[in-house]
Order: structure tokens, then sequence, then C-alpha cells
């Protein structure tokens, strides 16, 4: 993110809490259908500033992944962070649950929601956040590899399986969130994938 030049800052401009409007806009209308002026009014901030700021809309639309990522996805790090392959999963899907549902903010998820049905001219949109999807995907599957390393999972795990089946729930809640199930609904079908997570992980250990 580029920093303001003094011409371009307006008084009491704070660039964190602009950013944070910023993700909720895009978030509730996606790339393409957050405009400018939607951007600008929720950000408190004309168009210029917005320039001067964070560049072009692309470019505050990655930042404003990257600061979702930071924010909104904390949950998503401090699973990894679980001593067992099993706690990763369950905290990263029930933790899940609770982000995309969580009132007062949009249901779903930025990643999910935020490139959907771009038209031609904004692919590179949605390939960013495809490719962002899977970098998470690729640091489950590393760390679920580092849990084969340390004996919590056999050596035979099919570690990117494991991850994209995790991933693939995350996701779908998403989707369903945004369609308007419930966080209940949710997760009693989070806890059915939990189980099939669990007995898989058991079987493989036979």
């Amino acid at each position: 993110m580029r920093s303001l030049s003094p011409r371009g800052r307006p008084r009491g401009f704070d660039a964190e809490r602009a950013l944070d409007a910023a993700v909720e806009v895009f978030w509730r209308h996606g790339y393409e259908g957050a405009s400018l002026d939607d951007l600008t009014r929720a950000m408190g901030i004309n168009r210029p500033s917005l320039y001067a700021a964070f560049g072009n809309k692309e470019q505050l639309f990655r930042a404003a992944v990257a600061r979702y990522a930071e924010v909104d996805m904390a949950y998503a790090r401090e699973a990894l962070a679980e001593p067992t392959a099993a706690q990763v999963a369950t905290s990263l899907l029930r933790r899940n649950v609770e982000a995309v549902t969580r009132p007062g903010q949009p249901a779903g998820c930025l990643t999910v929601q935020g490139g959907t049905a771009c038209s031609a001219g904004n692919e590179a949109i949605a390939e960013f956040l495809a490719a962002s999807r899977l970098a998470g995907e690729r640091e489950l599957a590393e760390r679920f590899a580092r849990a084969v390393a340390d004996g919590d999972l056999p050596a035979d795990a099919d570690t990117a399986g494991l991850a994209r089946f995790v991933m693939m729930v995350a996701e779908g809640n998403a989707v369903h969130a945004a369609a308007g199930v419930s966080a209940e609904q949710l997760l009693a079908a989070t806890e059915i994938a939990l189980s099939v997570f669990l007995t898989h992980e058991a079987s493989v250990r036979g």
C-alpha cells in the first residue's frame, strides 16, 4: 500500500479504518459490484485520496483481501497452531462457521464471493482469489505434513487430500452462509464432515 502524499491526505484520515470499510463494501458487493462511489462513500474519502493512498480499484481490492486475511481470517492461522491434525481441522471448521455467519458483517467469505462471475477483463481478480484460496490449502497441507513427521498422522496419509477436503467444507460453508443458511445448520453439517475426517484418520492409522 502506498503512503498518502501530504496533498492527498484528508484531515483525520485513518488508513486502516478506511481499508476496513473497503473490505466490507467488496465483501457485500463483490469486486465488480463495488463502485468507486460506494467505496469512497464508505471509506470517507474522495477519489484522489483513494488513488493516492491505495492506487486503483484493483490495488485497493488486493489490499482489502490482505486486510481481510489478517483480521477476519486470523482464526485460520490460529487453527494451524493446534497440537494435532484433528484439532487443527476441528478448530478451523468450527470457527469458520462462526466467521461466515457473524452478526454485523456480511455473510460468507470475501475470498469466495468477492470475485464470482467476473466478466471479461477482470479475469485477473478471479485468478487472484483462486490463488489466495489455494495458498491457504497448501498451508494446511504443509501443516498436515508436519503432523506426519511428528507421528500424529501415519506416513501414508494423503495430506494434500485431507487439506482439500477441509477447505472444500469451509468454502461450502461460506457459499451456504451467503445463501442464508443458519449457523446452527452449518455447524450440524460441519460436525458430520469432522466425523468423516476423524473416521478417515483412524482408518488410515489402522
